[in-house]
């Protein structure tokens, strides 16, 4: 497939390429597909893990293996990466290969389910980011869409030839404009497609339809910095995908919700509320006031060329210090890692 970022033919390349790949794919549903896997359950708190970087923008492979043993720590049940929080499109195919094995690697022996993301313009790369979670013991893999592409028919050609890429669970990342009707004929078409991070028109109104159509086994996440947990929970969404910051305090509200404690649940998300309202909860300056990443930690943003020059993150409206004060004093019994 041809790069779908290049400047003349992207999409009709990208069409073009995936003409015949939907009459050669054999469209059966394998009895037990949705527990394809290493086991560790998908369902939860699953938190779009940040992408550190050093002074010198070099990926920071001890800080992604920080955030693993974090979350394993504090009890959250996954982890993905990368997607766009992690900015995804600005790494280069050597930091995706290094990041999913430092990933991988400092996860196992742990309960964090570890998803990796393969989206790529080139499908060559997701080829090969596919197999790497495959032989390294990821819990599943995860792709957005083709920049640019809203064909549905294309749409439902490319997921199935991701799909066939291994036998780990495949989840969608939906977006734009892709429609209920797709995700039922992908689910329908693709065996281990059992998973969707949908985040495409109004997720709190489309998860009944979702959930009635695949018999309640296409398992729906919600994105958008998960706002809304206490609804979501509410409306039968499986899992929930906010910053990484705080999980392990998302990830305690969950379990409150799971185990019939809903008022105790409706607590403790209103303590990530508030601590959203002194400090910023979307940032890396939380990871680095727990002390998960180290002081001077850097980001890139997306959208911009993989090896793009990092960005020093704007100066908090409070210090470090103050945050991690903070935390102690309102949120520190409930700080697992």
């Amino acid at each position: 497939m041809q790069n779908l970022h290049s400047v003349n033919g992207g999409r009709r390349n990208f069409l073009q390429s995936l003409g015949g790949a939907a009459a050669s794919l054999a469209l059966s549903r394998s009895a037990g597909a949705a527990s394809i896997g290493p086991g560790r359950r998908l369902a939860g708190v699953f938190p779009i893990a940040f992408t550190p970087f050093t002074e010198d923008n070099k990926l920071d492979v001890d800080g992604l293996a920080a955030e693993v043993r974090f979350c394993n720590k504090g009890g959250v049940h996954g982890l993905v990466w990368p997607q766009l929080a992690s900015a995804w499109s600005t790494l280069s195919d050597t930091e995706r290969m290094d990041g999913t094995e430092a990933i991988l690697s400092a996860g196992k022996g742990g309960k964090t389910a570890l998803v990796i993301g393969v989206q790529s313009p080139d499908m060559a790369a997701i080829t090969r980011y596919a197999k790497l979670a495959t032989k390294l013991g990821a819990d599943a893999i995860i792709s957005l869409p083709p920049a640019g592409v809203t064909d549905e028919k294309a749409l439902l050609d490319f997921y199935s030839q991701v799909g066939r890429m291994t036998e780990l669970p495949l989840f969608a990342q939906s977006t734009g404009t892709m429609s209920v009707d797709l995700l039922v004929a992908m689910y329908k078409a693709i065996p281990n497609f059992r998973h969707v991070k949908d985040e495409a028109g109004d997720p709190l109104t489309r998860i009944a339809e979702i959930r009635r159509r695949t018999n309640d086994e296409l398992k729906v996440f919600s994105g958008f910095g998960v706002q809304t947990m206490i609804t979501e929970m509410q409306l039968g969404f499986t899992g929930h995908c906010p910053y990484t910051n705080l999980a392990d305090v998302y990830s305690a509200a969950y379990d409150l919700w799971n185990q019939g404690k809903k008022r105790e649940a409706f607590d403790m998300f209103g303590r990530i509320q508030a601590t959203a309202s002194i400090m910023p909860v979307n940032t890396i300056d939380v990871m680095i006031a727990r002390g998960v990443f180290r002081p001077g930690t850097k980001v890139r943003t997306a959208p911009a060329v993989p090896g793009a020059p990092v960005k020093r993150p704007a100066a908090p409206a409070i210090s470090h210090e103050q945050m991690r004060d903070t935390l102690k004093e309102y949120l520190g019994p409930y700080l697992k890692a």
